[in-house]
């Protein structure tokens, strides 16, 4: 037990590294730990590794947050928080905004655990009766994401385009001899990364000075939040290339629907919810159905021979103890941020940050072997379609057609 408590520590810390962290995806890790496993298993057991890869993505899932909502540079989880998260930014209420996506994480996962005798006993079955059928409820779920978030053909029109095109790109990469992880960290860096921050410095954006925490209501907008996070991320480790990016158009659907504008404190609770429930559900996924659903759920997947129903118990557990201390340091951290952030020349930073991420998908492509010129011209696509829904005016999650249409193509047996 002391074993696993301090495996579940160890993962937390670094979980809160990766996330402060911009650019730094919770996956690239989980590959290097991976990796290294022939070498790590001669020292620890294959839980152990196991508990510090759930514990660091819970951690990671909860506080990569803060880099998106002060700095603007999203990850792949965290876009759609943009809006409604500099928002309270702007309006200098980014401490309540701290409290808002930590209490998501937390309740969200509490309601994933809750649910999960109801997972067992109805997934499995439901799961071999659609499993023919997924690549269509991609599609569906694609078109209703398009309509939903488009009120004119012209920006329809924009979104179909933006989604096609990344779903091609997608598709190119990951049937290229090059690693899915240096491809993933090119495109998603690209994409929803350094694509921001070079709008952000276009518009010379401005951190305000951020108010004292007044109060935080947790009313029925919140709880119903944390509720829509909770089943948008389990539904999110059910199916096949949908990230938290379109689990959150699932759960304003759940958590209000409606203008966004209307509902901002229970969509940011959902967001949070959706990214830490989802890094529970996907690995659940192995026990329920038998497929991982996450790059973490892969690594632990084939470290662990016989994924039985210990093993699940056991990670409930970790991820109740990992949350609760990630709590902690997403509310520090948060603090720490705000009360330091005026006194950094957020232009510079952002020069910086856009730096340290092209030098880190670089050092990567350097590190496999890869191609540094082929990896320049995704590199500079990839911002260049990031780039543009912020001119454009429409929602950035289109160009999660990067992951989805790869699994509808793979799904479909096309």
């Amino acid at each position: 037990m002391f074993d696993i408590l301090l495996a579940c520590l160890i993962g937390v810390i670094c979980g809160a590294i990766t996330g402060i962290i911009p650019g730094i995806h919770v996956n690239t890790v989980d590959a290097f730990i991976f990796a290294s496993s022939t070498f790590l298993l001669e020292s620890f057991s294959p839980a152990f590794l196991a508990v510090f890869l759930l514990s660091m993505s819970i951690s990671h899932s909860m506080i990569d947050f803060l880099p998106s909502i002060f700095l603007g540079v999203p990850e792949e989880g965290t876009v759609l928080s943009i809006l409604p998260g500099h928002y309270f930014i702007l309006h200098g209420r980014g401490r309540e905004a701290i409290r808002l996506v930590t209490i998501g994480g937390f309740g969200s996962l509490i309601v994933t655990v809750i649910l999960l005798p109801l997972f067992v006993m109805c997934l499995p079955p439901l799961y071999g009766i659609l499993k023919p059928y997924i690549y269509i409820i991609l599609i569906l779920a694609v078109v209703f994401m398009i309509i939903r978030l488009n009120g004119d053909t012209y920006s329809m029109a924009w979104s179909i385009f933006l989604f096609i095109f990344s779903g091609i790109m997608g598709w190119v990469m990951l049937n290229t001899p090059i690693s899915s992880n240096v491809s993933l960290l090119t495109m998603f860096t690209g994409l929803f990364g350094v694509s921001t921050l070079i709008y952000s410095l276009s518009k010379n954006s401005m951190v305000p000075v951020q108010d004292i925490l007044l109060g935080l209501k947790v009313n029925k907008k919140v709880i119903r939040g944390i509720i829509a996070g909770g089943i948008a991320g389990s539904i999110l480790g059910f199916l096949p290339g949908m990230g938290p990016a379109q689990g959150s158009i699932l759960a304003q659907e759940l958590s209000g629907g409606g203008d966004m504008g209307n509902n901002r404190e229970g969509f940011l609770v959902a967001m949070s919810g959706v990214n830490v429930s989802d890094a529970l559900f996907s690995l659940m996924a192995i026990y329920l159905i038998g497929n991982p659903r996450s790059g973490i759920a892969v690594f632990i997947d084939r470290m662990i021979e016989n994924f039985d129903v210990n093993y699940l118990l056991l990670f409930v557990f970790v991820s109740l103890t990992a949350v609760a201390i990630s709590t902690f340091l997403c509310l520090k951290l948060g603090d720490m941020l705000i009360k330091h952030i005026n006194r950094i020349n957020y232009s510079k930073l952002s020069k910086l940050v856009i730096t340290f991420m092209s030098v880190l998908v670089f050092f990567f492509a350097l590190i496999e072997h890869t191609n540094l010129l082929y990896i320049l011209l995704v590199y500079i696509t990839s911002i260049s379609l990031g780039l543009i829904p912020h001119y454009i005016g429409v929602n950035k999650s289109n160009l999660m057609g990067v992951l989805i249409v790869p699994a509808i193509i793979i799904y479909a047996g096309l």
